[in-house]
């Protein structure tokens, strides 16, 4: 039986890109994916600002619809009058290239436009946006719209992550959504899987999209080196907890003591109680803490402590890579619905097992431009290049992760003090077998 064909064009820079249709179809979805995450919260949840590295819910809904607005609309229609001109400022991020921004901290403060309005504008964009693809004149702008759809992705991340922070500092600990725990797990024992050194192949070849961060793709050099078969769990890292860890100054890094120190750490974020009876906030509540899940919402700074008392490092993205980039990205991601870490069910034989899903990975790799890089231009060149300082890589994404937004080249990057993303741990050591 013939299948039909699925047309397919390139795009200018050399990928190979789903055709206009099919892409019309994604644009659809994504959208419809982010309005699906803020239906079960109030107008009152989604204008709370939690803290100045959080967004109100309402401000994602508005910023996705900006990007399109600003980078496709407006690029896209000569005649396109701007859907009300403050929106411009209000619901930039941070594109000076576009013009002034709304203080970041201060996004909580914004309770007009209402969240009804903010729908409305989400609807009218989405209609012009939509127009374009049945007049077929979206192929100049496809790279730009796939690039939105992406951004948005991780705004629906955000709006997860963001939620999280957000009700876990009300009093009534209420719940964003009913998710039944995962059934528990027997853990199994941690192994190594070695890798003997050599040159490797790292980064985004093409072929499909990826981020301006992920290319060029070029060649490195790494010794030999181990990887852990499976991600630390919540049992591991309380024993770290127990053995006084987070009163040893001669496990962290300089910078990480003075943060326990200063932010009063014992714990990851969301834990609370003592060694009597942890319990943890998720996205359904306060539960007891389960041993057998993967630890998250650790900092860097916490994450190199770990590794340290265990006798072990972390590893850098190119070692992660190497071995992720022989696997198909599976696991738990957002679509599981259980929008929490869970046990590992089996652990694989022939390769590292929880690579992908679950908890985004710390990295040892400061977040920095591959050899060759360079920005796009003009203002979406601010979208990556940008913030390559002062930042560690991440591998691997995580159960609040879109399944179609990742990939073995994908690098997310946040400060080593950031700690309300679902952020854990995977060992490495050096040597050989």
């Amino acid at each position: 039986m013939r299948r039909a064909r699925n047309p397919r064009f390139v795009a200018p820079h050399g990928d190979v890109r789903e055709a206009p249709r099919s892409l019309a179809e994604r644009y659809r979805e994504v959208r419809r994916t982010t309005d699906r995450l803020a239906e079960p919260l109030s107008p009152e949840d989604c204008t709370v600002q939690s803290m100045p590295d959080a967004s109100p819910v309402k401000w994602h809904l508005a910023h996705t619809t900006w990007f399109f607005e600003t980078f496709v609309l407006e690029r896209g229609l000569s005649d396109y009058r701007p859907y009300h001109p403050q929106f411009r400022v209000l619901f930039n991020s941070y594109y000076n290239g576009v013009g002034a921004q709304h203080p970041r901290p201060e996004r909580g403060l914004l309770s007009r436009p209402s969240l009804d309005e903010v729908r409305a504008y989400r609807a009218a964009i989405d209609r012009r946006v939509l127009e374009l693809f049945e007049r077929s004149a979206v192929e100049p702008l496809a790279d730009t719209i796939e690039l939105g759809l992406h951004h948005e992705q991780q705004h629906q991340e955000l709006i997860v992550t963001d939620v999280k922070h957000m009700l876990s500092l009300n009093p009534l600990r209420p719940a964003y959504r009913d998710c039944p725990p995962a059934p528990a797990r027997d853990v199994p024992p941690l192994r190594w899987f070695h890798h003997p050194g050599g040159i490797a192949w790292i980064g985004h070849g093409g072929g499909s999209f990826s981020f301006d961060n992920e290319r060029p793709r070029h060649r490195v050099l790494v010794d030999a080196f181990a990887l852990a078969s499976r991600l630390v769990t919540n049992g591991e890292y309380l024993e770290f907890v127990e053995d006084g860890a987070y009163a040893r100054p001669e496990l962290w890094l300089s910078d990480g003591w003075d943060a326990v120190r200063s932010q009063g750490w014992q714990a990851p974020l969301y834990w609370h109680g003592d060694r009597d009876a942890w319990r943890v906030t998720t996205l359904s509540g306060l539960r007891d803490l389960r041993r057998d899940e993967p630890v998250c919402h650790v900092s860097f700074y916490e994450a190199d402590a770990f590794a340290r008392w265990s006798g072990a490092r972390l590893p850098s993205e190119f070692e992660w890579e190497i071995f992720a980039a022989k696997t198909t990205p599976d696991g738990n991601f957002v679509e599981s619905g259980w929008l929490h870490p869970t046990g590992l069910e089996a652990a694989a034989s022939d390769a590292p097992a929880q690579l992908f899903g679950d908890v985004w990975q710390w990295m040892q790799s400061p977040y920095a431009p591959y050899p060759g890089y360079r920005p796009p231009a003009g203002a979406l060149g601010e979208y990556n290049a940008k913030f390559m300082c002062n930042q560690l890589v991440l591998r691997g994404g995580s159960c609040a992760t879109p399944r179609s937004h990742v990939r073995a080249t994908y690098r997310n990057f946040f400060p080593p003090q950031a700690r309300w993303q679902f952020s854990g741990i995977r060992l490495a050591r050096d040597g050989a077998a």
